[in-house]
């Protein structure tokens, strides 16, 4: 009884969090350059710059910036590029000529006024190597050109910085401190290695999810079978019997699960604060439990069988699998040591263990009837994904999936309800991220195609798992490809996933005429090989 209640609270935390997640990975720069004239002067790329400091004579923090449309190029190489004094420019706005000149110097100005332009020309004119505009917000804006203010003779680089970048240089030139700055890009590699560890992580999660979920199926099966053995009156009952602790999804539910997800980002977006982030890393931590424990448990019982077996009654619980008593300590404590140290470099070890194992244990309990509430499912996913990726900025100015995912008035980096690796090998840093989402949804269809497979006895090539995985595997490296020819920019995965999953099970499915049993019957009844037809049948 204990087993099963913790079965379905675990299925609701799950859900819960799944509603938080957000899918694809995500950038925080925007820009109009889609309006922005194309003329000579105005063709550089955007590229991330890094702007390193020197306070008083002694190395400082780096900042991130982001180079501008015109203006010369930024180097690539640190060693190639020459320290500069920052000055605050006057007027600070940099629309009319400075009051003094700024020769070998960098320009501190910030936005509003007049064009970008305009700021980069008067700040050239006044002698300025570089000028730094501050944005008058966090995130980072890509400098474009005017219509009716030519750059092409513009000979100086211009970045812009995010807001408290500004205000920190800002304040220690007002104290009257010395700030030299020295600014580079060093170029990004093409492919980051923990980019193909993550598509490992992605891949496998689902892998090892649908081959227990058919495990359960064909072990719940036999187990079935046996206890129809030499009882007549069984029959009756083994049309409407099924998997204990297993939730089947309907059509209604795969709609409204999207309806409240979005309702819950809407909420996230609105209220995200250092007490909500605290909240949801709660949900994680004890949906992280309930998944750690169930994959322990599930390896344990293969060795430890006596433990298996012995149930203690607990009041209010009932009873209670020694196993599961022996590894909840544990689990505890592991959650609860992330979620203290979770700020610290390597807590993403931590959060991929209790994430993966969550997945697997929604999967688990989780399963999808048939194609067409898979299809249901997965093509709403698909376009709350598009909406809250792309569509959203023209509701709210910015887009509620990548602010959400960056965690924006938080406090952190970012929301828990991911899985991340650090990019070992790239200079900016940062993380390669997936969101629960993309990996949860599309493994339901997966391990459906799995326990169909096998109900249905059929071969590896012949069946419809290893179609679906190898589409799985392909739409997450084009959200790659995707995201790198994007600039970094946010990527819905589900975008590409989706047509590359159910778009391989459906078209198998209608190429081999069997579409209909796939869409409306679903997984085939495995017949119990003892237990003949009933007499007048």
């Amino acid at each position: 009884m204990m087993d099963l209640r913790l079965r379905f609270c675990g299925f609701a935390i799950a859900c819960l969090i799944l509603l938080f997640s957000q899918h694809g990975l995500c950038g925080d720069i925007v820009h109009d350059d889609d309006i922005a004239p194309k003329q000579p002067g105005c063709e550089n790329k955007f590229v991330l710059v890094k702007i390193q400091t020197w306070i008083n004579g002694r190395k400082g923090e780096e900042y991130v910036g982001v180079s501008a449309r015109f203006g010369a190029p930024v180097v690539s190489k640190e060693k190639d590029a020459n320290k500069s004094r920052l000055v605050l420019a006057n007027p600070y706005d940099s629309c009319t000529n400075l009051t003094e000149k700024l020769t070998g110097d960098a320009a501190l100005v910030h936005r509003g006024n007049c064009t970008f332009t305009t700021k980069a020309k008067v700040a050239q004119a006044a002698g300025a190597v570089a000028i730094l505009v501050v944005n008058d917000k966090e995130e980072l804006y890509k400098m474009v050109c005017a219509k009716e203010d030519p750059a092409s003779d513009i000979k100086i680089p211009a970045v812009m910085l995010p807001k408290t970048a500004g205000a920190s240089f800002k304040k220690r030139l007002k104290a009257g401190g010395s700030v030299g700055v020295v600014i580079y890009s060093p170029d990004r590699p093409l492919v980051d290695i923990a980019e193909v560890f993550l598509w490992l992580m992605a891949v496998g999660t689902i892998l090892c999810a649908s081959f227990w979920s058919a495990w359960s199926a064909r072990e719940a099966c036999n187990e079935h079978c046996k206890s129809l053995k030499d009882d007549s009156d069984a029959f009756v009952m083994e049309e409407n019997s099924g998997d204990k602790g297993v939730v089947d999804i309907s059509t209604t539910s795969a709609i409204l699960f999207v309806v409240i997800a979005s309702c819950f980002l809407v909420l996230i977006y609105k209220f995200m604060s250092e007490w909500f982030l605290i909240l949801l890393v709660i949900i994680f931590c004890i949906g992280g439990v309930e998944g750690l424990q169930t994959c322990l448990v599930a390896l344990l019982s293969r060795w430890f069988t006596r433990a298996r077996r012995l149930h203690i009654h607990i009041p209010f619980f009932g009873a209670v699998s020694a196993l599961t008593l022996a590894v909840l300590p544990f689990c505890i404590t592991f959650a609860v040591v992330w979620a203290v140290y979770r700020r610290i470099s390597f807590a993403w070890i931590g959060q991929d263990i209790l994430g993966i194992t969550l997945i697997i244990t929604v999967l688990q309990i989780v399963r999808l009837p048939n194609v067409k509430v898979s299809a249901v499912l997965l093509s709403c996913a698909f376009l709350y994904d598009i909406f809250w990726v792309f569509v959203s900025p023209k509701l709210f100015h910015e887009s509620v999936m990548i602010v959400v995912a960056r965690g924006d008035k938080s406090g952190e980096d970012g929301i828990p309800m991911l899985l991340k690796i650090p990019r070992l090998y790239d200079p900016w840093g940062g993380y390669s991220i997936i969101g629960f989402g993309d990996i949860l949804l599309p493994g339901l269809l997966i391990a459906f195609a799995l326990r169909y497979d096998w109900a249905a006895k059929k071969s590896l090539q012949g069946g419809y798992f290893l179609w679906s995985m190898i589409g799985y595997g392909f739409g997450l490296f084009m959200t790659y490809v995707a995201l790198n020819l994007m600039d970094g920019n946010g990527q819905p995965a589900l975008l590409y996933i989706v047509p590359c999953t159910l778009g391989t099970v459906l078209t198998l499915g209608w190429l081999r005429g069997e579409l209909s049993n796939l869409w409306s019957k679903g997984e085939p009844q495995m017949p119990c090989p003892h237990v003949g037809p009933k007499v007048g049948t």
